[in-house]
């Protein structure tokens, strides 16, 4: 019965990483609000310095990370939505099957979560991903990014560290330590 499984999902979600939802959740709101508020507030590349080296600047990215493929004609739109749907259903597979103990892991992969379905919802959308923060040193720009952006950097450096320092004891899951 479909409907057992999916009670089955939502009733394990106190004991999967799925705990750890909110955190794609909030992610997700946050970027969009902030994305929200950039296209109401600000006229195209419109910049507006807040200290010596950070100014709001709203641009479009037609690409992906450092507008990578931004000139390629369209079809990139619709490939860059593509793996950011895949990697989602992925990283729910992982929110699913992880244990909720894994805390650091589980918050890593619920930001690249909501960053990357953030981002996807400006590319269906608006055929481009809305980037406003824009660091500098300088004459050097940094490219601008978003809160999307930057939760799966934040994401993607948390599980990089993760992987580094976690032993499988520490990560709820005994029979990597062989116990």
């Amino acid at each position: 019965m479909p409907s057992g499984n999916v009670l089955k999902v939502f009733n394990s979600n106190e004991t999967s990483g799925l705990k750890w939802i909110w955190v794609a959740v909030l992610t997700f709101v946050l970027d969009q609000a902030t994305k929200l508020w950039v296209i109401g507030a600000f006229e195209l590349y419109e910049r507006v310095a807040v200290t010596s080296f950070f100014n709001l600047t709203y641009v479009r990215n037609y690409g992906a990370a450092f507008s990578f493929l931004s000139d390629a004609g369209g079809w990139q739109r619709w490939f860059f939505t593509i793996v950011a749907f895949s990697v989602s259903v992925m990283l729910l597979y992982w929110l699913r099957k992880n244990d909720a103990s894994q805390r650091l892991q589980n918050i890593a992969f619920a930001l690249v979560l909501g960053g990357a379905l953030g981002n996807v919802i400006d590319r269906l959308y608006h055929g481009f991903v809305i980037d406003f923060l824009d660091f500098y040193l300088g004459n050097y720009h940094w490219p601008a990014f978003n809160v999307a952006d930057s939760a799966i950097c934040v994401g993607a450096a948390l599980l990089i560290w993760d992987a580094f320092t976690n032993k499988p004891e520490q990560s709820g899951n005994t029979a990597k330590a062989g116990k």
